[in-house]
């Protein structure tokens, strides 16, 4: 269980000005959590047990109680209790594992023609009945839907809602909404359209990604005619926990929905978190199970869970067609990728523009920017008052740079008519130092990009297993959908995930006999591998099989299952020694064929085996083995990775592949960076730990005498990726210059970073610490 001491606000100037390996600064150790602290938890148990005997089990423990027991997906239950009494639980013989609950969070129509959506209806079920996913049943376990949107009525068919447990009076109801039988996760109710009346937004992000599956009105999406499901696991903000994912995971099993999509997530890369081991068990149950990578790319190994689950479709983001402006500065040679903001106008500026610094976006910042492209750099107020702000003032357009490395998705509220765009922290600051040094002339040009990887996109492998994730990449970029209200175009991986699992909708429909692995494998199959600006293809580990194509994933006659191979870690101390991995090849259609393997590209220290050319009747199995030999002495590299070819008569099915040479060589903390919220009441910061850690903390030092002062935060058992956290503003040292030390410890070594901040005493506010 993670305890947090944050004191670090969104409105206090912090500045990095270095950041290296660290003199041995001595730190004491991070704080012990108190026994008396109240915290959730799921019990995972060795065996199955019966309601009865797990309240006997907990009855031992008097501060101990029972939430919700878990029948369908994991071998257990969950419960509120003190620490200490957590603690002795987890040494029962009959227990497994305790696991604190994580916080799960969503990842915020030429898409549909690009992915071969239009050209499915002209194909029949066995019904013979167009496909538009009649018949088909997908949950969408999120923040809920507005049911009563036009676009979503006919596909409706109810739903559930899972995280307060109460029956508030004050929720919004839609009348007539045929609802008995539901429940809500948040709530405790039968109504999934949304808890508490915080504001319309509270479903947008449910209602927009069941749009991209089911809408059926002014917008259709991918399975027009499915039935929707509304399974609502996440609060206002877009936010719950790993025990109410899975509840609705578990109702989602009792009502035997035919695919799930989960477009949330986090930034633990692990394959063995109880919402992954949940999702696995539903597919086992029969489910189709599709969940976003994540939104924290373009590093390798940044896929989170429920992405990283195996038997689960993991769901990267591709850019459809569409122009994306480019900024070029006066005496400068190369182009500057922009990030166009949804909700703002269209980049059409082609003529030379003069730009200006306008720092925060506040009003005081931007006297002289009329008619200019006005620069911002992110924090403080929203990306909304900026952009209103600077049109106001007079501006022409607004970029805003992101205030922590790497780019950033940025979505606007209302319509702004004058283009807003976000860009990197590292092409920011460059601008903001030509503007400096007086070049201040910029030209904007259009280009056509086009199934391409969306930047944002997580990458894999999984750590542990060592798979290969995502397993497929769908459109992601500029995805118009139904919101509450209206339409809206979003991107990200959560809006990537809804068209695979529209599109297992139509493969259902089309093959009702065919179980999760099959549907997986027929997108997989059937991909189309991406390449870069360069013509270079993306590595298996960043867009899996490739871009899904669901009209020949609907007509495949042949099926290899599983659809990628990993061949496991290779250590330095072995010598020549062999892998192997198992396929299943599937003669799925009406007529004999005959298959054989491509010879692999011969790579120094590797011999491959594969299968002769072998022949299968209609409906007729077989299974194979490749068998990988290596020598790691010869090999140089950390990840090999590639695709083997099967020849399906004149048709080639790609099966991607990977194996590790160790664990990459990288340091336990890597990217630590400041940023200031986007409200004003928050700070934020985000750091990278590629192999988790023991024990985090970021500890605070006096820069002069190296005294220490306390801890920025601190957390134990955190796992690999990307951490990042959000700081209220009232929990502020006094104002100066101090020396924050990022360490991470694990299996007995301790890394670290250092870098410096400045505190500014106008930006403090009930200050907590003495």
């Amino acid at each position: 269980m993670k305890k947090i001491i944050p004191f670090l606000t969104a409105i206090l100037l912090l500045m990095t000005l270095t950041q290296a390996y660290a003199r041995n600064l001595n730190h004491p150790p991070i704080p012990k959590e108190s026994p008396e602290t109240e915290k959730i938890a799921i019990i995972l148990l060795k065996e199955k047990r019966t309601l009865p005997e797990i309240k006997t089990l907990i009855s031992k423990y008097p501060n101990v109680k029972l939430r919700y027991v878990f029948e369908h997906t994991i071998n257990g239950f969950s419960v509120i209790g003190d620490a200490r009494s957590l603690n002795e639980l987890s040494k029962g013989k009959e227990v497994a594992l305790v696991s604190p609950v994580k916080t799960y969070r969503v990842e915020t129509l030429e898409n549909i023609k690009l992915i071969g959506g239009d050209k499915v209806r002209g194909i029949f079920d066995r019904a013979n009945r167009r496909l538009t996913g009649k018949g088909v049943t997908v949950g969408v376990i999120d923040t809920g839907i507005d049911y009563n949107h036009p676009d979503l009525r006919r596909s409706y068919g109810g739903g559930h809602d899972f995280v307060d447990g109460d029956k508030d009076p004050m929720e919004t109801r839609a009348s007539n909404s045929g609802i008995d039988n539901g429940k809500d996760f948040v709530d405790g109710d039968n109504d999934p359209k949304k808890a508490k009346m915080f504001n319309w937004q509270s479903t947008l992000h449910g209602t927009h990604v069941a749009g991209i599956i089911a809408a059926n009105g002014k917008i259709r999406g991918v399975a027009p005619e499915a039935t929707i499901i509304a399974y609502r696991a996440l609060g206002p903000g877009g936010a719950g926990t790993s025990e109410q994912v899975i509840a609705a995971i578990e109702q989602a099993v009792k009502d035997k929905v035919d695919i799930l999509n989960l477009s949330l997530g986090n930034n633990v890369n692990g394959p063995d978190l109880p919402i992954s081991l949940a999702l696995n068990k539903a597919v086992e149950r029969g489910i189709t199970a599709v969940a976003s990578s994540g939104n924290s790319g373009p590093n390798v190994w940044t896929v989170g869970s429920p992405g990283t689950a195996s038997k689960a479709i993991s769901v990267g983001a591709s850019t459809p067609p569409q122009k994306i402006p480019f900024l070029t500065i006066e005496g400068e040679g190369d182009r500057i990728k922009l990030q166009p903001m949804h909700g703002s106008n269209h980049w059409k500026i082609d003529r030379t523009k003069e730009i200006t610094f306008g720092y925060l976006g506040e009003e005081k910042d931007l006297k002289n920017c009329a008619g200019k492209i006005v620069l911002i750099e992110r924090g403080k107020l929203t990306f909304t008052e900026k952009a209103r702000n600077a049109l106001k003032a007079g501006a022409s357009a607004v970029i805003i740079y992101n205030n922590t490395n790497g780019n950033f998705i940025g979505n606007l509220d209302g319509n702004i008519p004058i283009p807003v765009a976000s860009l990197s922290k590292k092409d920011g600051e460059r601008i903001k130092r030509l503007i400096e040094n007086g070049k201040s002339f910029t030209r904007t040009i259009l280009i056509e990009e086009k199934d391409t990887l969306a930047s944002f996109s997580s990458r894999g492998p999984v750590t542990g297993t060592w798979e290969i994730k995502p397993d497929v990449v769908a459109p992601g970029v500029a995805i118009e959908s139904t919101i509450p209200g209206g339409y809206l175009s979003l991107q990200g991986t959560s809006m990537a995930a809804p068209h695979v699992a529209g599109a297992c909708a139509l493969i259902k429909q089309a093959h009702p006999d065919w179980g999760p692995a099959q549907i997986k494998s027929a997108l997989m199959n059937t991909a189309k591998p991406l390449v870069n600006e360069n013509g270079t293809q993306y590595r298996t580990f960043e867009q899996g099989a490739g871009r899904i194509q669901i009209e020949k994933a609907v007509k495949s006659e042949s099926l290899v299952i599983p659809g990628s191979l990993q061949f496991g870690k290779f250590q330095l101390s072995d010598k020549m020694h062999e892998h192997k991995a198992v396929i299943e090849v599937q003669n799925v259609g009406s007529r004999t064929k005959n298959y054989s393997f491509s010879i692999p590209k011969q790579t120094a220290g590797i011999r491959w085996e594969i299968p002769l050319s072998f022949r299968l009747e209609p409906r007729e199995k077989k299974k194979l083995e490749i068998r990988m030999s290596a020598d790691p002495a010869v090999l140089t590299k950390k990840l090999y990775d590639g695709n083997l070819i099967l020849h399906e008569d004149s048709n080639e099915i790609r099966i991607p592949y990977i194996y590790v040479l160790e664990e990459p060589d990288y340091p336990r903390v890597m990217g630590f960076d400041f940023g200031i919220g986007d409200n004003g009441n928050t700070y934020r910061y985000e750091v990278y730990l590629p192999g988790g850690a023991e024990e985090f903390g970021i500890a605070l030092f006096q820069p002069d005498d190296y005294l220490f002062i306390g801890f920025l935060d601190w957390e134990k058992d955190v796992g690999k990726g990307l951490l990042q956290k959000e700081i209220k503003r009232d929990r502020l040292p006094k104002e100066g210059l101090y020396l924050v030390k990022v360490f991470v410890k694990k299996k007995g070594k301790e890394d670290m970073i250092e870098t410096m901040i400045e505190i500014l005493p106008e930006l403090r506010e009930n200050r907590r610490w003495k």
